[in-house]
């Protein structure tokens, strides 16, 4: 049987700044369908490796291939206008406008943008206006925050935040949703809902994700493949139980002699 084509590849990539070598020669694949997990010890590369599959970096060499198409060097309204969308450990919404307008203003090209279109065809406007709220009002719902429409963004919780987040990438055609640090500053009820609705829209709506993440619960719970990066490059991937009974993942998390030392049930925790 022929294995599908990758979402993402990612292949032979390098980043350097000055003498450091923050990603060196690695290479792995995002299937479409899967949550894909990234783990790894601090400074093991993966925001950087993150940052270039998401343009907001250009790799000093390799290549970064989307559905196919070789996507080196692409900014990320580009990558965003493919279908791939990227969320930060600190969430980066508009405080000042609400939650229901949060969600509004991310359709792209909207025909309200178009000072011809804003003149002559208002009737046209308020059509796609009012088709892009009732999309925002669905996501609300599916993500439980109508109660929260009209609130400010900015007064939201960190759960929350992450929670628009999310529904932010749903106001999109998205082919790949990259999550970074899901869990960081969030209380653990919200962290079940989050993943309730990660596990919703992979299983109901198709969404591929790749996250990064410490919480290794969380990992064990929402992904199969887990890839572990270590010193920049990718050391091993797999499912959760041989990536936690692995000598080599054990030793870049807690140093040389551990795996020895450490049972093998509390490996990459």
């Amino acid at each position: 049987m022929t294995e599908p084509r990758p979402l993402i590849a990612v292949e032979h990539i390098s980043k350097s700044f000055g003498g450091i070598q923050a990603v060196r020669d690695c290479s792995l694949v995002v299937h479409k369908g899967s949550i894909t997990g990234l783990i790894g010890p601090n400074g093991a590369g993966k925001s950087t490796l993150f940052n270039m599959v998401a343009g907001f970096m250009p790799p000093t060499s390799g290549c970064i291939f989307l559905d196919g198409q070789d996507v080196t060097g692409k900014r990320p309204h580009e990558l965003f206008a493919r279908g791939l969308v990227r969320t930060f450990q600190i969430p980066h919404e508009f405080s000042a406008m609400t939650v229901l307008e949060n969600l509004m203003v991310v359709p792209a090209q909207q025909a309200g943008e178009n000072l011809a279109t804003a003149l002559f065809a208002r009737g046209r406007i308020r059509k796609q206006e009012q088709e892009i709220r009732d999309r925002a009002e669905q996501v609300l719902e599916f993500l439980r925050l109508t109660h929260l429409r009209l609130e400010r963004a900015g007064n939201l919780s960190g759960g929350q935040k992450k929670l628009l987040e999310l529904g932010r990438s749903m106001m999109t055609e998205a082919k790949i949703v990259l999550l970074d640090e899901l869990g960081a500053g969030v209380n653990r009820t919200l962290l079940a809902d989050l993943a309730t609705d990660i596990e919703r829209l992979n299983r109901d709506h198709g969404y591929t994700f790749w996250l990064i993440e410490h919480d290794m619960d969380l990992i064990a719970r929402l992904c199969d493949p887990v890839i572990v990066m270590a010193e920049g490059t990718v050391l091993t991937q797999g499912n959760m139980a041989d990536i936690k009974a692995n000598p080599a993942v054990i030793e870049a998390y807690l140093g040389a002699g551990a795996a020895e030392k450490a049972p093998a049930h509390g490996a990459a925790g």
